[in-house]
């Protein structure tokens, strides 16, 4: 028997059903990302109902559209699917054709009758497939670990039959939320704070400060290949880098060795919040972990965010270091951040920072530094990167 041609793809929602009055809202930026991430399969066809969305491939690849469902935010699961007319005769032709076709020697047949004026109900839909693959197949019944499990979706005029589910990011689509701005080192935390950040519906532009010619190209292009790996999660995704030089010698030379990185953090939230301020944006993101740097305690992070009224969200405030390490490994981010090139944090780093900072003398070595014109410098010289989505040709998916 010639193998099935899978012509379309349930998707499933995720979070999306606690969203109450909003959940329309939800579903509607989701099928924009999907149209968004899918946009160089001209033939494709997207509909969506209030619990599903539906997409007919026309002849597109199937397995490079679903490897691109993969790294969509909000999809809880899709699956591959044979659309037949709702009668119970097509529907065991299409059950036993899967079943022949497939190698497992259990199965199971999971039956959703969403249309109730069908004769039979979903058990008893459920046994006369059954019987039928059981009478033309060696195949045995499973109803708790079954290698093939089948599932019908039975509506008014179609069904859809479908095989596995394959496993999404779940999460809320990305802009769903809002929109923040992220602070991205070359390190192994900040690529992960922004996708935590994309996970949770917010979309992102990141921001990354350079202390040319203290840190090299090679660093900043380090930084964009993250941001470059990340457009699979956004497939655009800005990245501004800013020129801190001249800011930064400011601080080391105006500054006590013990409170230069305090006073240097405190100068990147105030480019931060300005920043944020300019895009009508209420909050931005950093990588920071709680007690992993002497400008992670409780004590330095309370010196360093008094300087904005912005909320500054930590998505990693609570992980250790294992546990981001296997984030950024499943992500790829993590070859690219222990690729040894310094940023502007660690190139000045001093030998002993101090970890409790007193607020009053932040700003007392502070008034020694102009640096209300440094800021404007900065913001006036930003360059500004537009990044688009890396294309994924994955031949190995299934």
């Amino acid at each position: 028997m010639n193998k099935l041609k899978y012509e379309y793809i349930i998707v499933r929602f995720g979070e999306l059903y606690t969203k109450g009055k909003n959940r329309k809202e939800f579903i509607n930026r989701l099928v924009g990302n999907i149209k968004k991430s899918l946009l160089q399969f001209i033939d494709l066809k997207i509909q969506k109902t209030h619990d599903r969305i539906y997409i007919t491939l026309n002849g597109e690849d199937e397995k490079k559209v679903c490897e691109k469902l993969k790294y969509i935010f909000g999809i809880s699961s899709f699956s591959l699917a044979v659309k037949c007319p709702s009668d119970l005769a097509a529907i065991k032709q299409i059950a036993l054709e899967i079943a022949t076709n497939d190698h497992a020697k259990t199965f199971k047949i999971i039956t959703k009758r969403k249309d109730k004026k069908f004769p039979l109900n979903s058990d008893s839909i459920n046994r006369e497939i059954a019987t039928t693959i059981l009478k033309n197949t060696d195949k045995k019944v499973d109803v708790k670990n079954p290698e093939l499990p089948i599932h019908i979706e039975l509506q008014e005029t179609f069904t859809y039959i479908t095989l596995n589910q394959i496993a999404g990011l779940n999460g809320y689509p990305v802009g769903s939320n809002g929109k923040t701005l992220v602070m991205m080192s070359g390190g192994i935390d900040s690529p992960i704070a922004a996708y935590l950040m994309m996970k949770r519906g917010i979309e992102i532009e990141c921001v990354h400060f350079a202390s040319p010619p203290y840190t090299s190209e090679q660093s900043k292009q380090k930084v964009v290949d993250l941001v470059q790996t990340l457009t699979k999660y956004q497939p655009n995704i800005k990245l501004h880098v800013i020129d801190f030089t001249k800011l930064q010698l400011a601080i080391y030379e105006k500054t006590p060795e013990s409170y230069a990185i305090t006073v240097m953090r405190r100068m990147m939230y105030r480019l931060m919040d300005k920043l944020a301020t300019q895009q009508y944006l209420i909050s931005f993101v950093n990588g920071e972990n709680l007690g992993q740097v002497a400008s992670q305690t409780l004590h330095s992070m309370q010196a360093i965010q008094a300087v904005t009224n912005k909320v500054v969200l930590k998505p990693l405030l609570t992980y250790d270091k294992n546990e981001i390490i296997k984030i950024a490994k499943e992500i790829n981010t993590y070859e690219i951040s222990i690729i040894p090139f310094e940023d502007c944090c660690t190139i000045f780093a001093p030998k002993q920072p101090t970890t409790k900072p007193k607020i009053e003398l932040c700003e007392k070595y502070e008034a020694r530094i102009d640096y209300d014109s440094l800021i404007t410098h900065c913001l006036e010289n930003i360059e500004t990167h537009n990044i688009s989505e890396i294309k994924i040709d994955n031949e190995d998916f299934f």
